[in-house]
């Protein structure tokens, strides 16, 4: 089985924007966009939603909802716009999702998940998998998160994507459940002798490129989330170390260059530039200037103008 390396979907942070700035760092990495309710992409504004420059990386839409019907619906929809996948979201544990009945609750109604699951495969010829956690509150036998994944197994999706730590429902924030609970990579590890048939993804508390090769040792793939985002060009060493492919000499200069020209291009069709910017504070971590490059990137997006700042990010990084 082909091993993967891959950004996490995270909400307010891989738009498409997001999408195509790690595009210039990595052409290989696997990306995943935040999560976009079922609903939303029934009822929304379709090409805002699920559109996105074409880009050599595969990318899967991670989706969110709980009703069969509306999931199929989504993803027949989502079919026409170049994924490569759909994922259901079964991680997030935020009250707000919680309250729409996505996310990290729905691990308490296997069976449903399973007929959400069957009622998508059946909609589209996109792979279809799931991103979930280990457990949730006081829930986290490694039984227990068996019996789910077998349940699942079951719809006939090939591909799992675990979140090392449990889901606290309703007792911490988005942010502390990315941090309080636990890593128990080792449930992670046995997930994958006891399904060797399914690809068995691990997500969690990977901040660096060089603890990717022995997670890859004992799974099908790595998930790095928060870290990407908060040191992108860490991606940079990704095609030469894990895809065989030469290694990515761009320097950050020119990666700024590319994707302010994306931006000026997006600006121009309606996109908002503070959404657009936002994805830049990262690009300098560990730089002489990180800091003064993050203050022009803000100060870029209170003026609403990035061709008066652009020779100065330039010189700044």
């Amino acid at each position: 089985m082909k091993k993967t390396v891959s950004v996490a979907p995270m909400m307010d942070c891989t738009d498409k924007h997001e999408l195509f700035f790690l595009s210039l760092i990595s052409k290989n990495v696997h990306l995943y966009t935040e999560m976009i309710v079922a609903n939303a992409i029934i009822k929304g504004n379709k090409e805002k939603l699920l559109s996105f420059k074409k880009i050599s990386n595969p990318v899967t839409l991670q989706i969110g909802g709980s009703d069969p019907k509306d999931l199929a619906e989504a993803c027949k929809i989502a079919e026409d716009y170049g994924y490569k996948g759909i994922n259901l979201n079964l991680g997030c544990p935020s009250r707000k999702v919680q309250k729409n009945k996505f996310g990290a609750c729905l691990m308490k109604e296997p069976n449903l998940v399973a007929e959400c699951i069957n009622s998508m495969c059946n909609a589209t010829k996109l792979p279809i998998s799931a991103k979930t956690r280990i457990g949730y509150d006081d829930i986290e036998d490694y039984e227990n998160l068996y019996n789910f994944i077998y349940i699942l197994r079951s719809t006939g999706i090939k591909t799992f994507i675990i979140h090392a730590r449990k889901a606290m429902l309703g007792k911490f924030t988005p942010k502390q459940n990315l941090n309080i609970p636990p890593l128990k990579y080792d449930y992670v590890y046995k997930l994958k002798k006891d399904f060797p048939n399914e690809e068995i993804i691990i997500n969690g508390g990977i901040t660096a490129v060089d603890q990717i090769k022995p997670h890859l040792e004992k799974t099908d793939g790595v998930m790095i989330g928060r870290a990407s985002y908060d040191n992108p060009f860490m991606l940079s060493k990704v095609d030469e170390l894990f895809f065989n492919q030469p290694i990515n000499n761009k320097k950050k200069v020119e990666i700024l260059n590319e994707y302010l020209d994306y931006v000026t291009v997006m600006k121009a069709r309606g996109y908002d530039l503070s959404r657009m910017l936002k994805h830049l504070f990262g690009l300098s971590k560990g730089d002489t200037h990180a800091r003064a490059f993050r203050r022009k990137v803000h100060q870029s997006i209170l003026d609403g103008d990035i061709v008066k700042s652009r020779e100065q990010l330039v010189e700044l990084l």
